[in-house]
């Protein structure tokens, strides 16, 4: 396994680092004397990451960038390679999400998942591949979720998004192989349910506030984002509930999905009562910047009524 020394001096592209694990691994890759650069729609709140990492005696570019528009993830790769010569690592940590019976969500939150989740992680791993090809090296990583293997009630179009990303990254490893691209490398991390602002983001048609079971807290999916610049791994389950929850969808996996979707069902009714919105998915919140949500202090809340 690599050193994480081996990040110092390296450029590395977060797309989605406007909060969440995004950036809670742009200021760890900073500290790690990366070059780090930030990539979300939010402006402000990109300035702030890159103002943190700054502060810390870190290297950091902001560009504003939403990963749905081809030509903004383009800008991207260019801004990068402008500011810093080269681009060592891409991760393609985007993520919006939508809650809810699939027939009670409106089709244009399904489109603008698909848009995002799937075309926007295409976008990014097609703008890397291509600077990673030119330079005979790079490391792609994209953010897939335990979704990714185990699709779960309640966020139908999310779960087939995030299974196309672990999909993508399989395709794209053998096609790098069958290349002869051997120092170009292709990583999906796929963590359970995480306390972040992406259910806070999230359009909801469920009627109460999204919850889910035994949340992990997100430095483990931090760690394992900056584990991965230097050591990727095809699929990287994060934590025991994600490695647990793959394994039982190989062994039994009708068992594994009705049980998943209970647990589904019973979590979100215990959620607090919340009209039905679009959330954060098509215009963004100014709001809920930091890498943690408050969603399991919300859900002792409710659990104790």
């Amino acid at each position: 396994m690599t050193s994480n020394n081996a990040l110092d001096g390296s450029t590395v592209v977060i797309a989605g680092a406007s909060s969440g694990f995004g950036r809670g691994a742009a200021v760890r890759l900073g500290e790690l004397g990366a070059n780090v650069v930030v990539a979300a729609r939010r402006t402000t709140a990109l300035d702030a990451v890159a103002a943190e990492i700054t502060a810390k005696g870190g290297s950091a570019l902001a560009v504003t960038t939403d990963v749905s528009d081809p030509r903004a993830v383009a800008h991207l790769a260019s801004a990068a390679l402008e500011q810093f010569g080269s681009i060592d690592v891409w991760v393609n940590n985007v993520g919006v999400g939508a809650v809810g019976y699939f027939w009670d969500i409106p089709v244009e939150d399904h489109a603008r998942l698909v848009d995002v989740n799937l075309k926007g992680l295409i976008y990014g791993a097609h703008a890397a591949l291509r600077v990673f090809r030119s330079q005979g090296r790079g490391t792609l990583i994209n953010v897939g979720s335990v979704d990714s293997e185990v699709p779960i009630a309640l966020q139908n179009t999310y779960a087939a998004t995030k299974a196309a990303v672990r999909s993508l990254g399989h395709s794209l490893s053998e096609e790098l192989r069958m290349a002869g691209d051997d120092a170009i490398e292709v990583g999906t991390i796929m963590p359970w349910a995480v306390d972040t602002p992406w259910w806070v983001h999230a359009a909801n048609y469920t009627g109460h506030e999204p919850r889910m079971s035994a949340m992990d807290d997100p430095r483990i999916v931090v760690d394992a984002i900056v584990a991965a610049c230097t050591d990727p791994k095809l699929d990287q389950p994060v934590g025991y509930k994600a490695k647990a929850a793959n394994a039982s969808h190989h062994l039994m996996p009708g068992l594994t999905e009705r049980f998943s979707a209970a647990t589904a069902k019973s979590e979100t009714e215990k959620g607090t009562p919340v009209e039905p919105h679009a959330g954060a998915i098509h215009d963004p919140n100014p709001e809920s910047t930091g890498v943690a949500g408050g969603i399991r202090e919300r859900m002792v809340a409710e659990d104790s009524r």
